[in-house]
């Protein structure tokens, strides 16, 4: 009983102790010729699922007077303990593996005092094998009689407690091991995804599409108008860039005769972090020779629809609030159509690039000066096209100022034969009629040269071998690329990019945070919620303004609403180089969004997770065109010797519940 009673008030035990405890016992079963660690391996026959779902199959049947007359079948299983209870002479424990979760029964007269008192020793989190035979319990729970029991692996750190699980989203992604440990929708998550990809493979080699693999590494990174991260290569002393797309090789193996090729791999492209992007993400293309982009608008529609029926079990799915039938056909519209039907604005009629500047300027849409009229209708379609599609539809017939590596439209030479296909208000994909005119190509080139040397770092260069390849000969070809992160997104009804990457990007923690715990009061530090300790910091410098002297009337002042809140995701808001969008919990159930200047000072990476404080009363205000609804405390100061201001955030310890409030 003093064990169970332990096991069940481990939460508010000091952390510290139990882990010295844990590696206490360790060092006893290393004393007593024990240790776990020399086990190199067991032979596990079965998993939990299988044992679930095929129950009768493997129980023993008994006669009328409780003999068997059909004996259980023999099962060895292993994984993590998650629970125990013990109770005298029998105890219950929960084992999960791969699959699931079942049950444990561990009696002492199956295992032997020894064996059953070492059971009674151990501690949740330690991995453990299990032979036995499974069984129904008296409340009919489908459970694992044990016959042998060992120790496979010792846990040394305890886990979250079982109530609350892992809630911390920064931990969550820092710790996805434990994540996957605590948190049943998680693995389910990172399931679904192995499963969109096998059934993607299963769906192209079904049209015989050969998958292949191209260089990482590249002297030219080009295909996408990104910004590529650079290296350096010491063998060959040169700098390279990690791809941003993968494209151009594709396009080379149709050159070579290959027809009908993909690729499903990593690409870097060195920006931002949000909802919706990482700066490496998985990326597939695909190449088919003697179609366009029609047929690649039948082939996308085919999958999508393919995915959801043999993923998600329906062409209807659900995503947040809102339902989408990926069964009916796709709607089809050009960007010039999207646009007229948001605002009337029809750019068929629109001649020169100073009459869209005008029209960009009366709309309060920001542009730059190099910008033609097809930079100004790709502007217009982000601002009021975009956010509005969210039943899967085809934007066709892109400005040809956008597009460098694509065929024009015969009928229209301002325009090219592109498709994106938006779902939920996002890009899924991006799709040509792929430009096999050698001449052309290399005048496109020459334009995205021209841009690069006027400051356009996501501008394309000239691919000289690219260029040859296709002067031997690219067939006529249809291309199309896929974020495969933001399609397990929507199929998996997940809220940012980060909860359907195993490893997301993030911001490195601080050393005191991370290495070692050498110091006692590092390791309580790091588990608070609190950040860098004040002892390291040298405050000697700040000069801080003159405290007000002006009186505030108390009741004046208590009417103001401060609130903490948790940060649920952060974005940097387009075309605005200091506002941050946060969504918050603030306690109410629905989302709070509030706008701040402060990007100088941040990356929404960096604040994803963390408690704030807000006033949540203050009237609503619109800040390019978004309501902020209430403001976000900060500390402002500056050097002595600087003019600079020094701003941080107000955080607190990510213990406190969303909404409560300050007084």
């Amino acid at each position: 009983m003093a064990q169970n009673q332990n096991n069940q008030s481990a939460p508010q035990q000091d952390i510290s102790q139990l882990e010295k405890v844990r590696r206490e016992k360790l060092a006893q079963l290393q004393a007593e010729g024990k240790d776990p660690f020399q086990i190199t391996k067991y032979d596990q026959t079965h998993h939990t699922k299988e044992i679930l779902d095929h129950f009768d199959e493997f129980a023993g049947e008994l006669d009328e007077e409780g003999n068997y007359v059909k004996e259980p079948t023999e099962v060895s299983i292993a994984g993590r303990m998650l629970f125990k209870r013990v109770m005298g002479k029998a105890s219950f424990a929960n084992l999960q593996d791969r699959d699931g979760r079942i049950q444990i029964y561990v009696s002492r007269n199956d295992l032997g005092d020894d064996a059953y008192a070492a059971f009674k020793r151990l501690d949740i989190g330690d991995i453990i094998g299990v032979k036995g035979f499974p069984f129904r319990t008296k409340t009919g729970e489908i459970s694992v009689h044990a016959k042998e029991l060992v120790l496979l692996s010792k846990s040394l750190e305890p886990l979250p407690e079982k109530f609350h699980g892992l809630q911390d989203t920064d931990i969550r992604y820092r710790q996805r091991y434990v994540d996957l440990i605590m948190n049943e929708d998680v693995r389910e998550t990172f399931k679904k995804r192995s499963a969109i990809i096998k059934e993607i493979r299963r769906f192209l080699d079904g049209r015989d599409f050969m998958e292949v693999e191209t260089p990482m590494l590249v002297s030219n990174a080009g295909g996408a108008a990104a910004r590529p991260f650079v290296t350096h290569y010491n063998a060959l002393d040169e700098d390279v860039k990690l791809r941003i797309s993968l494209e151009l090789y594709l396009k080379r193996l149709i050159v070579g005769g290959l027809e009908r090729v993909y690729e499903i791999g990593r690409v870097f492209r060195n920006e931002g972090v949000d909802t919706r992007h990482n700066p490496e993400f998985t990326l597939m293309e695909l190449y088919q020779a003697y179609t366009d982009y029609n047929g690649m608008m039948e082939l996308t529609e085919s999958m999508f629809r393919y995915l959801a029926e043999k993923v998600c079990g329906s062409t209807t799915i659900v995503y947040g609030d809102k339902e989408i039938d990926l069964g009916k056909p796709f709607r089809r519209l050009t960007m010039v159509e999207a646009i007229k039907e948001e605002t009337g604005i029809d750019f068929d009629q629109v001649q020169t690039d100073e009459e869209a500047k005008k029209l960009a300027a009366e709309r309060h849409i920001e542009f730059e000066e190099r910008h033609k009229k097809g930079d100004i209708v790709n502007l217009f379609f982000d601002e009021y096209c975009e956010d509005k599609m969210i039943q899967p539809t085809f934007i066709m017939d892109h400005p040809i100022e956008i597009s460098p590596l694509t065929k024009k439209k015969p009928s229209d030479p301002s325009k090219v034969e592109r498709f994106e296909l938006y779902i939920n208000g996002w890009e899924m994909c991006n799709a040509y009629s792929e430009l096999n005119d050698p001449i052309d190509q290399r005048e496109r080139f020459a334009a995205q040269d021209a841009l690069a040397a006027a400051g356009d770092e996501e501008a394309n260069h000239t691919d000289e071998d690219f260029l040859h390849a296709i002067e031997i000969g690219l067939p006529p070809t249809g291309g199309i690329g896929y974020g495969i992160d933001r399609l397990v997104m929507l199929l998996t009804n997940s809220a940012a990019i980060r909860d359907v990457l195993l490893f997301p990007t993030m911001k490195s923690q601080k050393a005191s945070n991370t290495v070692g715990h050498e110091e006692e009061g590092k390791e309580e530090e790091s588990k608070t919620g609190f950040f860098t300790p004040n002892e390291k910091i040298d405050f000697s410098n700040v000069k801080i303004e003159p405290l007000f002297e002006e009186q505030v009337d108390f009741d004046i002042f208590s009417k103001s609403d401060f609130r903490a809140v948790k940060v649920k995701d952060c974005v940097a808001v387009p075309k605005s180089k200091k506002l941050l969008q946060f969504t918050l919990d603030d306690g109410t159930g629905t989302d709070r969004t509030i706008l701040s200047g402060i990007h100088a000072y941040y990356e929404p990476e960096e604040l994803i997770g963390k408690t704030l404080i807000a006033i949540v009363n203050l009237p609503p205000r619109k800040m390019m065109g978004i309501d902020s609804c209430g403001m976000l405390l900060s500390a402002v100061s500056n050097y002595k010797d600087s003019e600079d201001e020094e701003l941080h955030l107000l955080m607190v310890d990510n213990h406190i519940p969303a909404g409560a409030k300050l007084y």
